[in-house]
């Protein structure tokens, strides 16, 4: 059987790529607009795919030392991206407050404010869950699967450097 830690750049990249193009199929094809929470959660995905490629292209060039950073690198970016939607999980529960830019602007935003996000298109309120399965919102499972596979990425980049492959 092949070493899991070997399938950890592949999977990291697949299960980023994935989020993303569900959060974008939701967007574009199901017509849930985003709210700026849903927004940043996007980043640490863009930033784990990035080092998933990176990752995935230096084990396949056989230049093993990097794949062990690199994947402690999306690590720490999916367990950010995990925070931020834990976040948003509480905003959607009204466990706590959102960002002001949550709401849309209010009475106290200027004409350049409104007009900007106007431009924009139509933006969710972060404090509404848009879809949800069991229960669980779009930001839950964001935050379940970053979790999970974060803790991966960890434990496959501690097992390259104990093993010295």
């Amino acid at each position: 059987m092949r070493d899991p830690a070997r399938l950890a750049p592949a999977l990291v990249l697949a299960t980023s790529a994935s989020l993303m193009l569900g959060a974008l199929a939701f967007q574009y094809i199901g017509g849930l607009f985003p709210c700026p929470l849903c927004i940043f959660q996007r980043y640490p995905h863009v930033i784990t795919i990035v080092l998933g490629v990176l990752a995935l292209g230096h084990l396949l060039a056989g230049r093993n030392r990097a794949v062990p950073w690199l994947l402690g690198l999306a690590g720490l970016s999916l367990l950010a991206g995990a925070g931020i939607a834990v976040f948003h999980v509480g905003v959607e529960q009204h466990w706590w407050q959102g960002l002001s830019s949550c709401a849309g602007p209010g009475a106290g935003a200027s004409l350049a404010d409104t007009l900007n996000q106007a431009r924009a298109g139509p933006a969710a309120r972060c404090d509404e869950v848009a879809w949800s399965l069991f229960g669980i919102s779009m930001a839950g499972y964001n935050a379940l699967i970053s979790i999970a596979v974060g803790l991966f990425a960890f434990w496959a980049a501690g097992r390259w450097l104990r093993t010295g492959r």
